[in-house]
């Protein structure tokens, strides 16, 4: 079993979204797939906006976790680093294309569009079925030392 990025870089960040180590979070799995970060992820009844289907708030936690991620692997790799370096969502914009169901896993998938020293432009989509229910882009920012975010992980 392959392990995540998230389990290999960061076992005791309590992240709601992406932390291992929050019993009561989504607890993302992403992995290293070719030239994208992959994860499934199957949401439950609690995460439901309405019967059947996903609420809002949780695609986009969802996508700001993986893309954010997605960022940190690749600056990790760009900088030759043994580590990612601790990265913050500077901005982001998730498009609901359809209603996402809640009745199975669902394929989160990210790729870097523009890099930078410190930061990474990054695309996603979320789906469910082989459709694509949501789409996000962001622009996520490594943090210096005196930033609250700094070694979080």
């Amino acid at each position: 079993m392959r392990i995540s990025l998230q389990d290999r870089y960061a076992p005791k960040n309590a992240c709601f979204g992406c932390g291992p180590s929050n019993p009561k979070g989504l607890r993302l799995q992403s992995h290293v797939d070719g030239d994208e970060v992959v994860c499934t992820w199957t949401p439950e009844p609690h995460h439901e906006a309405f019967p059947g289907v996903l609420n809002g708030g949780i695609i986009g936690t969802l996508l700001d976790c993986h893309l954010n991620w997605t960022a940190a692997w690749h600056l990790m790799q760009k900088t030759q680093l043994l580590s990612p370096p601790c990265t913050v969502t500077a901005e982001y914009a998730v498009k609901l294309r359809r209603p996402t169901p809640s009745s199975g896993p669902l394929s989160l998938r990210a790729k870097v569009v523009e890099s930078g020293e410190d930061r990474a432009k990054i695309t996603g989509t979320l789906e469910s079925g082989g459709k694509i229910c949501a789409t996000c882009d962001g622009l996520f920012v490594a943090v210096r030392e005196g930033h609250p975010a700094f070694h979080r992980w």
